[in-house]
């Protein structure tokens, strides 16, 4: 039994769990203290004495209580002014196995970093009442289009499955620069790694481990609408192809020029050029074929 299940999601929010490490920290208090910086004493007290903080049992742990290592703790995350990101995503299918949302532009999928209520996740959840719900797979945050959540835990595996025995065909649709090398229909393959900085990905020598299908659609004033159809998963591998074939997606803020994080999301009047279009499969559980299209458009090239 996983451990976190016997804690309830709070506002959407499920629990995390964190290691108690062998050290001489006096008090729990003090180990958090160090273990998350950014997080003001005070608050950590705060979140504390509301009961956000929790051992094995369930029992809350107070400011004062000793620290025991190798045990684990548990604990509800909070985020103060988080950023409200002012697009709604759509539910577009539901059933007893799972659910297809449309999703915004800007809004990340599952919890991370500055964003917690304003993830696709944590929205369900509230909005269905669902504390399952995990999502089959995901897609960037400044992406927008088709996400498959499960709902049951004991069928979650199946269908995370399709994706690594690649039984899941998506298509995507950009917009960016047009290039008459991708007039024709082409394969386009490559070694996709991590860069130096965490949020980029690069292209090495090697054996390919990205393959993408590239299809112009229509071509006007210098842009042109380009059908992505990924035949591998790596993370960026659809910005990373199309900028290393001298198109990069329009209003692409990390390829090929990564702008300052300080500055990202500056404009949402200008989104990732980026759908997830449609999504096909056959349903390892009922054994249904199921297809699903996003109701989102990008920009006109007129």
């Amino acid at each position: 039994m996983n451990p976190l299940s016997r804690f309830p999601t709070r506002n959407g929010v499920g629990a995390s769990c964190i290691a108690l490490q062998p050290g001489s920290w006096p008090t729990v208090l003090d180990f958090l203290d160090e273990r998350f910086p950014s997080v003001p004493r005070a608050e950590i007290v705060a979140r504390m004495q509301r009961g956000d903080v929790m051992d094995q049992t369930g029992a809350p742990i107070d400011p004062e209580h000793a620290y025991l290592p190798n045990q684990k703790l548990f604990y509800y995350r909070h985020i103060d002014d988080e950023p409200r990101i002012p697009f709604e995503e759509e539910v577009l299918f539901q059933d007893d196995l799972i659910v297809v949302a449309d999703k915004p532009h800007f809004l990340p999928v599952t919890p991370g970093g500055r964003y917690l209520q304003e993830s696709l996740l944590v929205r369900l959840k509230r909005k269905l009442g669902v504390e399952t719900l995990a999502p089959m797979h995901r897609i960037d945050r400044e992406t927008a289009g088709l996400v498959v959540f499960t709902l049951k835990p004991e069928t979650r595996g199946q269908y995370q499955a399709l994706f690594s025995s690649r039984e899941v065909h998506k298509q995507y649709e950009c917009v960016a620069p047009f290039r008459d090398a991708l007039v024709q229909p082409i394969e386009y393959r490559s070694r996709v790694v991590l860069s130096d900085h965490f949020m980029r990905m690069r292209e090495t020598d090697g054996a390919a481990n990205a393959e993408t299908r590239i299809e112009m659609q229509e071509e006007e004033r210098g842009l042109a609408r380009y059908r992505l159809m990924p035949f591998t998963g790596k993370k960026h591998q659809l910005r990373v192809h199309m900028a290393a074939l001298g198109a990069p997606i329009l209003y692409d803020q990390i390829y090929p020029v990564h702008v300052p994080d300080e500055l990202l999301d500056a404009d949402y009047a200008r989104p990732l050029q980026l759908l997830a279009q449609a999504i096909a499969f056959r349903d390892p559980v009922s054994g249904e074929d199921r297809q699903f299209r996003t109701r989102r458009t990008l920009l006109p090239l007129a």
